[in-house]
């Protein structure tokens, strides 16, 4: 939503006593416009337009809370911490870009699920036969529910990322966790609050 600050209402009136002033002081057509023109811009110059986007789609009168059950790691190869990164990450989201209450059970709104792969693989092979990048690749199961509309949905949600094969994976796994962590968070609140 547009807001403009500081626009005075009587600047149409303000133009037009310019215009009758420049008549009077027997200024051409030309130079009155140009009078009027400089006016109006440093009058706009004042003017400040600003626009708030949250990026969701929810009814606040309507759902006033969300259950956002803990995302459990079933994936039968993981990294410990990625299952706290991601539960923080989603926590943070929904509590910074909505208006939602966070509450342990009867949300309006209920997301569950689980982390159900984390696997590397080789992407690309170099002229020596030996991997050049490696490919990690991460993907979590969830369930939705909207209580009030009566909507549930179940989708997987996949991240990934690549790293040079020459780099250990416990070098660089955590950034690129991060990474797909905050892709897969992002995918998670954009299909369950922003309908994108």
């Amino acid at each position: 939503m547009a807001q403009f600050e500081h626009i005075s209402p009587s600047m149409p009136a303000t133009l037009s006593r310019l215009s009758r002033r420049c008549k009077a002081a027997g200024m051409s057509r030309r130079a009155g416009l140009a009078a009027s023109l400089a006016l109006s811009l440093l009058l706009m110059a004042g003017c400040a337009v600003s626009y708030k986007f949250t990026g969701t789609n929810i009814d606040y009168a309507v759902i006033k809370t969300l259950q956002l059950d803990k995302i459990a790691n079933r994936a039968p190869y993981g990294w410990a911490p990625m299952q706290a990164m991601l539960n923080n990450k989603l926590q943070d989201l929904y509590a910074n870009q909505t208006r939602l209450q966070l509450v342990r059970r009867n949300g309006d709104l209920h997301v569950s699920g689980e982390i159900t792969a984390y696997d590397q693989f080789n992407k690309s092979i170099s002229a020596d036969g030996y991997s050049s990048q490696v490919q990690l690749r991460m993907t979590v199961n969830i369930r939705f529910e909207n209580k009030k509309n009566n909507q549930q949905w179940e989708r997987q949600f996949t991240a990934t990322t690549q790293y040079d094969a020459s780099q250990s994976l416990s070098s660089v796994q955590e950034s690129l966790v991060q990474e797909m962590v905050n892709d897969i968070s992002d995918q998670i609140f954009n299909a369950t609050v922003a309908d994108w």
